[in-house]
């Protein structure tokens, strides 16, 4: 995998300290927002570790943030829907590479596109499979996919049924 792509504006030093003025900081953090996104789905990371995460820092110009602002960082980011605090102590991040609700409509648009609406398949197939090549839910955590599948069962969209194992789970698409 190639190295990650630094976007242009993680060059500019006032990126690196929280903005005042509220218009302007709104701006900042929907950037802060695509970076963290971008740089964990690209390297298919799901968990983001706050004391470990190169993003906080751009050595080539010096700058850093610092403790209260990476916190500010990632609360917006979590209020924004894009991760969920796994800890009290906020100190990891689950990465939502998609909403729960954009995974159920990408599982379902998957599903009519390949002929899966009346059949059944498998969680490990949905999470696994061949057939989910390059699609936004293959390796996702299980969990989020789960519930992505709630929501598809809530919308009248499968039927979830309960295998011996979690990975003989089934759903069958309506």
């Amino acid at each position: 995998m190639p190295d990650f792509q630094y976007p242009e504006f993680y060059s500019f030093p006032p990126f690196f300290t929280i903005q005042p003025v509220l218009a302007t900081r709104e701006k900042q953090m929907a950037l802060w927002r695509e970076l963290i996104l971008r740089y964990h789905t690209e390297k298919k990371i799901k968990t983001l570790v706050v004391h470990d995460c190169p993003l906080w820092k751009n050595d080539n110009i010096k700058r850093r943030l610092q403790p209260g602002e990476i916190q500010e960082v990632l609360d917006d980011f979590c209020r924004h829907g894009h991760g969920e605090w796994q800890d009290a102590n906020k100190t990891t991040c689950r990465i939502l590479w998609r909403t729960p609700e954009q995974l159920a409509t990408d599982i379902h648009q998957w599903a009519e596109k390949n002929g899966y609406v009346g059949s059944v398949c498998t969680v490990y197939e949905l999470h696994s499979g061949e057939d989910v090549n390059g699609m936004s839910f293959q390796g996702a955590d299980e969990e989020l996919l789960r519930r992505a599948l709630s929501i598809l069962e809530d919308r009248g969209k499968c039927t979830i049924f309960r295998g011996e194992t979690s990975e003989e789970d089934g759903i069958k698409f309506a």
